[in-house]
């Protein structure tokens, strides 16, 4: 039997916050200025041995986890790069380059700042842990957005 592969998607993670600064400074400070908000406890591969996220800006550039010593570790590749309004990239900390799910972030104007939307999908990679992955990374992602917010309130720069 052929399983029907609209039966076993599962649900992208959808996540939307909104922050007091533009578009402009919401991007900059989510893809430049990782080391002073994002949750690196529990969020990442180096923990508290974390010194920042690099982003090569840039269609094809990737996207790589840095040690306090120097040691790289890929979160994935940038699909699409079109500061300050979005980015689109692989996702796979941790992991081989072909489970990657993929990661859309928008910017978006507001009235008092920018919508930040997230979008999470392609679980299916993950085959039999798809799902479970999924349910630590909605909350994860909650998490993280909230550390930006926080950031942002702060007027990090």
């Amino acid at each position: 039997m052929i399983s029907d592969p609209v039966s076993s998607r599962i649900e992208p993670i959808r996540k939307s916050i909104v922050v007091a600064v533009t578009p402009e400074r919401a991007f900059t400070v989510f893809t430049q200025r990782m080391d002073a908000w994002w949750p690196f406890q529990g969020h990442s591969m180096f923990e508290e041995r974390s010194r920042g996220v690099e982003f090569e800006p840039r269609a094809g550039g990737t996207v790589n986890e840095i040690s306090a010593d120097g040691e790289r570790s890929p979160w994935g590749r940038l699909l699409e790069w079109n500061p300050p309004d979005s980015f689109r990239m692989t996702w796979h900390p941790g992991r081989d380059e072909s489970t990657a799910q993929e990661l859309d972030v928008r910017f978006v104007a507001v009235d008092g700042g920018t919508q930040v939307e997230i979008e999470h999908r392609g679980w299916e990679k993950l085959l039999k842990r798809g799902a479970e992955a999924r349910g630590g990374y909605d909350q994860g992602w909650g998490a993280v957005l909230d550390a930006f917010v926080d950031a942002c309130a702060r007027g990090i720069q």
